[in-house]
């Protein structure tokens, strides 16, 4: 009998960590990522399974969630081989590198501050180091391809298929054999949202007998793509117009590329009035590099624009900010600025300089263009906050806030259940990476339209095939 157990992404969205033991045969890990947000602080206890017994470590994409306890994985005793496309294997290095610098940073700040109160005992160390996600790139990483079936071992057969969520972004099929009966699992990791701005499609699952599907957005429907970019050009029209400025806190793993695309087409239509665009992230500087080497896995739009330009992503009033010094330039200007900067959800980077001195004046404005998890200081301003604490000092926030959830790389409810609808010979869906109350709408939704059976998954629970 196969068990399935989830120590991460479990009535929250963050953390996804899921244990296939096949009996008789190995123990699977499927991704292994950090959680963020107000679980932060379970990333520092010991795993709740022994990662040397772990055989196979199965990576559906890149996303820090997804990937971000690799490190510690490894460093914990995993010696496995790891199974990631190409294209994910490259954007998780950029991703756990640059967490591991942030860690590192964090890590001094916090006890400086601590010895002052001779209480640097206290501090805990940092995740990890850079040399850890050395050692994991050290260990065996294979590559599947979309589309073709590998041999995991003897009796499991295993398919990336493309989710259309990030770059290189797969959900996994399994099949495994019970008493000589087949059985197939998938893994849906994160499944995209139909935009194809930047990816192709969602491709389809036509079966499965157990699915293990996210829910991020299963209570809900995105704003149409046309109706989201439209508002996202009115947004920055406006504030241009009125001398403002425009800061877009964004992911730079697909959320930046997609920006970066958006803000070219208006560039290239001349929709947008004078101003000068800074990608002020390091980190997505390199992950549009890793976009650049992948072109070819791109959308047939980024593809038409390759041909055109011989880029898909840079133009005129483009310029990136690779060193503090050319960002800390940015504040120099007052008006009539595009700032693009991380995190994503505002915890750390440069997104938070920008806020300190630009969150205040009322001519500026705040487009939010990804899910902001409970905890994270994004959330806290999506949320109605009047001031925030950056940097020790309270902010007024007098910007505007806008939210255009149309950009989500992440299914919504329409498309989750349009997915789910394609596959024959469901036995039983279990719903994991969602707020549990997400979740309560997502199933109850199942049971009426798809007369589909759907189980809430608990931390920790162990699930019986």
């Amino acid at each position: 009998m196969a068990t399935v157990t989830s120590y991460g992404a479990a009535e929250v969205v963050t953390g996804s960590c899921h244990l296939l033991s096949i009996e008789g045969g190995p123990k699977i890990l499927i991704d292994c990522g950090m959680f963020q947000g107000r679980e932060e602080d379970r990333n520092y206890g010991p795993f709740d399974f022994d990662p040397a017994e772990v055989d196979y470590l199965l990576v559906t994409h890149a996303h820090l969630d997804h990937v971000g306890r690799i490190p510690k994985l490894v460093k914990e005793g995993f010696g496995g081989k790891i199974y990631a496309t190409s294209a994910t294997k490259d954007l998780a290095r950029v991703i756990l590198e640059d967490s591991a610098k942030i860690m590192k940073e964090d890590y001094e700040t916090h006890y400086k501050k601590a010895q002052r109160r001779g209480k640097e005992k206290q501090v805990p160390l940092p995740l990890y180091e850079e040399s850890d996600v050395e050692d994991a790139y050290a260990l065996e990483w294979r590559h599947p391809e979309y589309d073709k079936p590998f041999e995991l071992q003897k009796g499991i057969t295993v398919t990336y298929r493309d989710a259309g969520h990030i770059l290189g972004s797969a959900f996994i099929e399994m099949t495994y054999h019970e008493n000589h009966t087949p059985y197939t699992i998938v893994f849906s990791g994160d499944i995209g949202n139909d935009n194809d701005m930047v990816l192709p499609n969602l491709e389809k699952c036509t079966r499965a007998d157990y699915l293990y599907v996210e829910s991020t957005y299963g209570d809900r429907n995105h704003q149409g793509i046309d109706e989201s970019v439209a508002e996202f050009k009115s947004v920055i029209i406006k504030t241009l117009k009125n001398w403002g400025n425009v800061l877009i806190p964004s992911f730079a793993v697909e959320r930046t590329q997609e920006i970066l695309c958006l803000l070219k087409e208006m560039h290239e239509q001349k929709e947008l009035p004078e101003c000068k665009i800074f990608l002020d992230s390091p980190m997505a500087t390199r992950a549009t590099e890793v976009y650049r080497k992948y072109s070819d896995l791109l959308s047939l739009e980024c593809q038409k624009n390759k041909e055109k330009d011989g880029t898909v992503f840079d133009f005129g009033a483009l310029q990136y900010t690779p060193d503090v010094e050319a960002s800390k330039a940015i504040n120099e200007i007052d008006r009539r600025a595009i700032i693009i900067a991380g995190s994503g959800m505002c915890n750390g980077g440069r997104i938070l300089h920008h806020f300190k001195h630009r969150l205040w004046n009322p001519k500026n404005a705040v487009i939010f263009v990804g899910y902001q998890a409970v905890g994270t200081l994004g959330r806290h301003i999506v949320d109605g906050a009047r001031f925030v604490k950056i940097y020790h000092e309270d902010i007024l926030i007098r910007a505007n806030i806008h939210t255009i959830n149309g950009f989500s790389a992440h299914a919504d409810q329409s498309g989750i259940i349009r997915w789910v609808s394609q596959m024959e010979d469901l036995k039983k869906v279990f719903l994991i990476h969602g707020e549990e109350d997400k979740q309560t709408v997502l199933r109850s939704v199942m049971e009426n339209q798809l007369h589909q059976k759907a189980h809430i998954v608990e931390p920790e629970e162990v699930i019986y095939l």
